[in-house]
């Protein structure tokens, strides 16, 4: 691979992360406030590609007689003797990201991810969580919801009703369970927040359906039979399933 074909495809990877960048397709791979870092990355990428193929394209200096030292003989090669530089053919691996980005949208991790991975609230602690926000019912992300279960057994959540909205993936009873991934920052990183239903459960739907659920706090509890943490439940009172949400990690 020449200097001309890396910027090119250095060209085309860092158009393919702007075009990631610019649109909701990120939010696939990271969390949402990465996307100026992502910006910056892919401006630089595109900047070092034009500057590299201006430099190679460029009218070459030896075009000048006089450029060309005394005592080396002008061999018509650029001044190499006819050998050129080959660069590693490894590079044209910078190809695969390109076309990753650029032909192929994976989905964000879901209800596979979810059922091989235990549950993200695996360390018990205690803390004080404030009081929910006014409204009837409540609505509070899946990851709020657990931890206000598990790390204070439903204390501030009381009788309150709340609304939470996640996808749907299997248990290991078989039984529809309610998940949603939370990122530290990118996809690589993700790992599910889980919760067992009970009550009026969502039946009837594949993995990997995002439904709304309303209900109130159960004391019952379940494990996670991946890395055997505990799992809290929501007694489900309604529910409908919903589209996919652009922001699909908590």
């Amino acid at each position: 691979m020449n200097r001309q074909a890396q910027a090119v495809v250095l060209l085309l990877l860092g158009g393919a992360v702007l075009r990631a960048s610019v649109t909701d397709l990120y939010l696939r791979y990271v969390k949402e406030g990465l996307r100026p870092f992502l910006i910056a990355a892919g401006l630089l990428l595109v900047v070092a590609a034009i500057m590299t193929l201006w430099y190679e394209l460029r009218p070459a200096l030896t075009d000048d007689p006089a450029a060309v030292p005394a005592d080396e003989p002008d061999t018509g090669h650029g001044g190499h003797g006819g050998h050129g530089h080959h660069e590693p053919r490894v590079g044209w691996l910078l190809i695969l990201p390109v076309l990753g980005l650029l032909l192929v949208a994976p989905p964000a991790l879901g209800s596979y991810a979810a059922s091989q991975a235990g549950t993200a609230l695996s360390t018990p602690a205690r803390s004080d969580y404030p009081p929910l926000p006014a409204g009837d019912p409540v609505s509070v992300s899946v990851l709020d919801y657990a931890a206000r279960a598990l790390f204070d057994r439903g204390t501030s959540i009381g009788d309150r009703r709340v609304r939470l909205t996640g996808f749907i993936t299997t248990g290991p009873d078989r039984q529809p369970m309610l998940a949603r991934m939370v990122l530290s920052c990118c996809a690589a990183d993700g790992r599910p927040v889980k919760l067992g239903l009970s009550g009026d459960v969502p039946t009837g739907l594949p993995d990997d359906s995002w439904v709304e659920v309303v209900g109130r706090y159960s004391e019952r509890l379940g494990r996670d039979p991946v890395n055997d943490a505990e799992i809290p439940y929501l007694d489900v009172e309604s529910w409908r399933q919903v589209p996919v949400p652009k922001r699909q990690y908590d």
